[in-house]
């Protein structure tokens, strides 16, 4: 712990370096050389240099709040990179509108525009250069971590299995203590080596930096002693629950007045302002795809009337947000047939009850255009899982574990799995983790990564019948 906040606030010192070389170097290059001669210098160096005052702490914030100071060993390249870019644009964006507020019209804007891009490059390039340096480090021996494990269990083999497979960490597991697994028993290179009641002899006997409670769910009832024998020793002790079949995704906890309360899973669009930012995406989304479509629609309209009889939009029901049911609209594509009859197959490759246009309609999901209308209403989004009949949910939710989470969201016209190929008569069990996924990870920026690929996945599908 010691040694990850001196390493902290290394971070800390070096970033700030990183920051200041990178607005002069920003500087430079636009007033003296490459652009300085189409640069109106009317602020002067001391002016320039009064921003940079304000702007090293404001950065050192945003980098913090954006946890580019936590460990690097548990931290993925590409985390650290988007957390780095997302800081940096944030905090750019800051500056430039403190420019305006204040009226500040002869600071060079193209400047900040380099200042950015050097900055998130420098920030990279020194973090990626300790990283591997580090790493090479742990790898020869040096820096690590010497933990034992409490508990033999599904949480102790995951633990293992983790440390295993990446060690850059510098993690190295000396053995794991319990009382129902026999002596000598290995996994993956690491013994049982005794008893719980071993820890009073190894404690004050051996020098290690962590303990890793890893009890099974059975065993809890020793937690509270274990918890102080190893405090009393002075050892960093820390909690590994096993949990995983109960609670199978990323859980969070939350403080009710000093009591650590467990949220199963985490849903971020359970949060008013994310619901209120995405259902303003929908409208305004549902309103330009109906102006765009337009002709389209009116084109399918046609050719579904001349083709064969029956009505036009057809209405099916479907479960949506909360298990409510609701009345979703496509272009009608089938021949007109009892509904009990209809609600209760699937369409299937070559089905007989699809119409030539209706084929084609489906191919390229035209049919699903009526849908921005559900959106409008607020039946479904533009971006979710895709909603199913009452009957098949019924069904699924017997079969699938985890079927019905799904319905904490509302649907969507689109989704997730459906720009992976899971659409039409695929894998439920597929399709469902990849709604689970988006449901656990929704951001503005996944559902606006989800439209686009649906542009050149989602419409056309060999899947769709």
């Amino acid at each position: 712990m010691d040694n990850q906040r001196s390493f902290s606030r290394f971070h800390l010192a070096m970033d700030a370096v990183v920051v200041m070389n990178s607005y002069l170097l920003a500087w430079t290059l636009r007033f003296v050389w490459p652009f300085a001669a189409t640069a109106v210098r009317a602020r002067s160096f001391q002016q320039y240099m009064g921003y940079l005052l304000l702007m090293v702490p404001l950065y050192l914030l945003l980098y913090h709040a954006f946890s580019l100071y936590e460990p690097l060993r548990m931290q993925g390249r590409r985390l650290v990179l988007s957390n780095l870019i997302k800081a940096n644009t944030l905090g750019v964006l800051i500056v430039i509108s403190f420019l305006y507020m204040t009226d500040e019209a002869y600071i060079s804007r193209f400047m900040f525009g380099m200042f950015y891009v050097i900055n998130i490059f420098s920030s990279w390039l020194y973090r990626m250069l300790v990283f591997y340096i580090v790493r090479d480090m742990r790898r020869k021996g040096h820096n690590q971590r010497q933990v034992l494990l409490v508990g033999y269990s599904r949480a102790a083999q995951e633990y293992i299995d983790r440390v295993l497979d990446n060690p850059q960490w510098g993690i190295v597991v000396r053995g794991v203590l319990d009382d129902d697994t026999e002596r000598g028993t290995v996994y993956r290179g690491i013994k049982v080596l005794g008893r719980i009641a071993n820890l009073m002899v190894i404690l004050p006997a051996n020098r290690l930096d962590e303990i890793a409670i890893t009890l099974g769910l059975k065993d809890y009832y020793k937690l509270e002693e274990i918890v102080s024998l190893c405090e009393k020793s002075g050892v960093h002790t820390k909690f590994i629950p096993d949990y995983n079949n109960i609670i199978p995704t990323k859980p969070y906890t939350e403080d009710i007045l000093g009591l650590p309360v467990i949220n199963i899973r985490y849903v971020p669009l359970t949060n008013t302002f994310n619901a209120l930012v995405k259902r303003t995406m929908d409208v305004t989304g549902a309103l330009a795809g109906l102006v765009l479509a337009s002709p389209v629609m009116l084109l399918a309209a046609v050719l579904i009337k001349l083709t064969s009889p029956g009505p036009l939009i057809y209405r099916q029901e479907r479960v949506g947000l909360h298990n409510k049911t609701f009345w979703m609209y496509k272009f009608r594509s089938m021949e007109v047939q009892p509904e009990e009859e209809e609600k209760k197959s699937w369409t299937v490759k070559d089905d007989p009850r699809v119409t030539w246009i209706g084929r084609l309609m489906r191919r390229t999901s035209i049919d699903e255009l009526p849908q921005l209308l559900n959106i409008l209403k607020g039946d479904m989004s533009l971006v979710g899982p895709r909603p199913e009949r009452p009957f098949f949910v019924e069904k699924f939710r017997e079969e699938i574990p985890r079927y019905m989470v799904k319905h904490q969201v509302r649907p969507g016209l689109t989704g997730w799995a459906q720009v992976n190929g899971y659409r039409g008569d695929t894998s439920i069990r597929k399709r469902i983790e990849y709604d689970l996924f988006y449901i656990e990870n929704w951001t503005i920026g996944f559902d606006i990564k989800i439209l686009i690929l649906t542009i050149f996945r989602g419409f056309i599908n060999r899947n769709a019948y």
